[in-house]
């Protein structure tokens, strides 16, 4: 091979590594910097959906821990009326609940729900929308194996209410020329190029990153910050008993932990992994052949399903107690 071709490759690796170290960089420098003051920089109020368990309850502690007031927008009343009682008490913000079955948006009672919605924020100075509810249920199964409906809640939840919910609160925030959306995408559309029998989920999930993209070039220049902020793997109920087990430890990472590192970095670019821990995991993703990667995540996602099955099973034919419920497992 000719002398100049080796240095030309030297010199591609080279800025690969340098712009790996960069970002690794970035993320040290804003994990060291003061945090910015979003109650002055974007609005005293913020939106967040899918407050109740999770990464959404972790939002929302964070954001009133930040001094904003809060709506909470979820479809259980009770869950939603405990969460806000412990925000207040905890944090003595001001709180709002929104009933609302994102599942069923786009039909009347999701429409009228919209309007409660529309009602609540109505006045108030919201300067941040944390769209967090997703659906990833029923799991790691082949396209023939689900129902048509299942995937169906799925795509109304993560990709039709995320755009509804934002094209709702947005007009306000160009009213007062401030303000930032949030997005919370999925590790499975940018750390890794397939995601095997969780098909669905994937594709939905990268519409929220192109979604997010496009709107953070549209509505820059009016004061708004839009992102899109991918976390992997986060202990949440989004994450089945059979992803856990097959997976290292330190792959998994709290919610609590996880929001915090995702309020630093509202405001900080279109796109971005909040968490260190799983931003070294798609550094290190990035270096494994697609192929290997590809054969790796259809082989632990073929153990879960056969996780599933098996618990699936057992809930048809319980013996003794009656065995344990599937649901916990998502």
């Amino acid at each position: 091979m000719p002398a100049w071709m080796w240095l030309f490759y030297a010199t591609i690796g080279a800025l690969c590594v340098a712009g790996d170290c960069f970002r690794l960089l970035r993320h040290l420098a804003l994990c060291l910097r003061k945090p910015k003051d979003l109650r002055r920089r974007y609005g005293s109020w913020a939106v967040i959906t899918g407050p109740t368990s999770g990464l959404g309850w972790s939002m929302a502690m964070e954001l009133a821990r930040a001094g904003l007031n809060l709506v909470l927008v979820g479809r259980d009343p009770a869950k939603l009326q405990d969460v806000s009682d412990k925000i207040a008490r905890c944090h003595g913000v001001q709180t709002r609940t929104v009933v609302f079955d994102l599942s069923l948006v786009s039909t009347a009672q999701g429409d009228e729900a919209m309007r409660r919605l529309r009602e609540a924020i109505e006045g108030l100075d919201v300067g941040v929308l944390v769209n967090n509810a997703g659906v990833n249920k029923p799991g790691a199964l082949y396209l023939h194996e689900v129902e048509v409906e299942s995937l169906m809640r799925m795509v109304r939840v993560n990709l039709q209410a995320l755009t509804e919910v934002t094209a709702a609160v947005l007009p306000g925030m160009l009213r007062r020329r401030r303000g930032a959306v949030v997005n919370i995408g999925s590790g499975s559309t940018l750390a890794v190029p397939s995601f095997p029998l969780y098909s669905v989920y994937a594709a939905t999930k990268r519409y929220v990153a192109v979604f997010s993209k496009n709107l953070y070039v549209e509505y820059k220049s009016k004061g708004i910050d839009v992102q899109c902020q991918v976390p992997l793997y986060v202990e949440t109920n989004m994450v089945s008993s059979a992803a856990k087990n097959s997976l290292f430890p330190l792959f998994v990472v709290g919610p609590d932990a996880c929001a915090r590192a995702a309020v630093r970095w509202i405001g900080h670019g279109p796109l971005c992994v909040p968490n260190l821990v799983h931003q070294l995991q798609c550094w290190a993703a990035a270096f494994l052949p697609e192929i290997l990667g590809d054969t790796y995540r259809l082989a632990m996602h073929l153990h879960q399903r056969a996780i599933f099955r098996m618990l699936r099973s057992s809930r048809a034919h319980p013996q003794g107690n009656g065995g344990s419920s599937v649901d916990k497992f998502y």
